[in-house]
């Protein structure tokens, strides 16, 4: 197979102006050939003449592969193989099946893989099966009360459910297991778009059917879930080695193998591990607000007037302020909801949601600035826990500005120095309720200043981003893990069996990175046991 790994087409292109734009790329005077897309982007540099460019795979006759690629300068190159191949090879025996804690991606996909190679894993997580929780995070979001162990941090499918499902990453892995997730996810539901679009997502949508899905083969494989089943302990011997977890206080699960897949909100669970015999570090993380504006303005700011036959636009900004700091945008959700995403009580946080379709209004985006162990001891924080500290304050500040709802400011007000007491042209798209405040309430002085410079800086690259309008709601804290839970180059801690595992652990950022770990834990403990 060889692959063309650039050729591009206008946007309005048809399925057989593809086909003859390959026998052309390739000088084939016939059509006995089939060919797979593996990566579509926009080119969008020229706004009134837009292009998709891909890289092709093709399958011809060995003979005449071999002389377009003779001939084609460089232009044509062999497929590299991207197949993900592994078989276990350890020989070790489990006494008891290993345990799993935690069912995001991390977790699911280290038990996915176990459950495939007849490890019969058992999975715990602390909220409820998918059906359950969603409906559990919609009451909160109507009003409801919070649910601390079932909600839009907590339970099945783990923080990334109520997101856009997102699913590029910049980590690199030759060994193909990042299209192995994209082909499991696609063999579960999701679109088949994922494993070639330039920036794949699932949306929330979709991304709950699929989880389920996973679920349901896991147990065909001899799985095992058990739901509101909260880790309140590790239990060791006299002499520190593993013998099983607590769960609900009460019930004592024996285990010789145990991954730490906690997802980045599990705070009463690094507390009772900071009390275990494994090492744990306080780690940077970064903070702001989520910045919400109309949908067409991103569009037409990146693609000009074919904005509307095109996926909903999406950015990526970055700016270093004089201050020294840095800020960006995080997670944008093209077409999408900000959401309360608190799991705490006292305590409130945002995040951002879209649908496949990425069809609402607004645009949103956490525009960040990274905090460090630095201001953490600056806060008189020290410690492995001291960002969860430095996170919790800063979140009871805004639920304090906000008494339980999310609090809103337009950038306008938040320049002027006043809390906010209209909203302008831009209506707040949230999944829970909102009210007028005055963020300077519920952020460091240092990142609202970053923000204030960085939203100018953005707006040089994409005009209108500094309206006065623009709504920003607070506060954005689990952008990614504040802790790292050291393991060694066998995956696991101090503990030995304990495998720390995912963005929880401190080793993933978002929903591919973190599938990937599993796999890495899964390969990891495989290479030790045996089935």
């Amino acid at each position: 197979m060889i692959r063309i790994p650039q050729l591009k087409l206008q946007i309005h292109h048809t399925e057989a102006e593809l086909r003859s734009a390959l026998k052309k790329e390739l000088r084939l005077s016939h059509d006995n050939f089939t060919y797979n897309i593996k990566k579509r982007s926009i080119d969008a540099r020229k706004k009134q003449e837009l292009h998709f460019v891909y890289a092709i795979d093709v399958a011809l006759n060995e003979k005449e592969e071999q002389r377009i690629l003779a001939k084609s300068k460089g232009k044509v190159t062999t497929a590299p193989k991207e197949e993900y191949e592994y078989q276990p090879t350890g020989t070790k025996t489990m006494k008891h099946r290993p345990v799993i804690i935690g069912a995001g991606p991390a977790g699911l996909f280290c038990a996915y893989f176990l459950a495939k190679h007849g490890y019969k894993p058992l999975v715990i997580e602390r909220g409820e099966p998918m059906e359950e929780r969603v409906k559990r995070v919609e009451e909160f979001w109507a009003g409801g009360s919070l649910n601390t162990e079932s909600n839009v941090q907590f339970g099945e499918g783990g923080a990334g459910t109520f997101s856009d499902g997102k699913l590029n990453t910049m980590v690199k892995d030759p060994a193909g297991r990042i299209r192995e997730v994209l082909k499991i996810f696609v063999e579960h539901g999701a679109p088949e778009e994922i494993l070639y679009i330039n920036k794949p997502h699932i949306g929330t949508d979709n991304l709950r059917h699929v989880i389920v899905s996973m679920r349901k083969q896991m147990i065909e494989w001899g799985a095992e879930f058990l739901f509101s089943s909260k880790v309140t302990d590790i239990v060791l011997s006299e002499n520190n080695l593993l013998k099983g977890v607590e769960i609900n206080y009460s019930t004592v699960i024996e285990a010789d193998v145990v991954v730490a897949a906690l997802g980045h909100s599990a705070r009463d669970t690094f507390e009772l591990l900071a009390t275990k015999p494994l090492q744990m570090e306080t780690k940077a993380f970064a903070m702001g607000v989520r910045i919400e504006h109309p949908q067409e303005l991103i569009g037409r700011s990146q693609y000009g007037d074919a904005y509307k036959e095109l996926p909903a636009a999406d950015y990526k900004l970055t700016h270093q302020c004089e201050n020294g700091r840095g800020v960006y945008s995080f997670c944008m959700c093209p077409g999408g909801f900000v959401v309360n995403a608190s799991s705490e009580e006292g305590r409130t946080v945002v995040n951002g949601m879209s649908n496949h379709d990425r069809s609402e209004k607004n645009a949103n985006s956490a525009l960040i600035v990274t905090v460090t162990p630095e201001d953490f001891l600056a806060e008189g924080y020290t410690g492995p826990l001291a960002g969860v500290k430095f996170q919790r304050k800063w979140e009871e500040a805004a639920y304090r500005e906000g008494n339980g709802k999310i609090p809103i400011q337009l950038f306008g007000d938040l320049l002027s120095g006043k809390k906010s007491a209209t909203i302008g042209e831009i209506v707040p798209n949230t999944k829970g309720e909102t009210v007028l405040a005055d963020l300077r309430n519920c952020l460091p002085e240092y990142v609202q200043e970053s923000l204030k410079e960085g939203i100018f800086a953005f707006d040089k690259k994409i005009p209108g981003f500094a309206r006065k309008d623009a709504v920003l709601l607070g506060v954005e804290t689990r952008t990614s893990s504040p802790v790292r839970i050291v393991r060694d180059e066998t995956f696991q801690s101090g503990i030995q069996g304990f495998y720390p595992c995912g963005e929880g652990a401190g080793y993933a950022g978002g929903i591919t990175s973190a599938a990937v770990d599993g796999i890495k834990v899964f390969e990891a403990i495989t290479s030790i046991y045996r089935a």
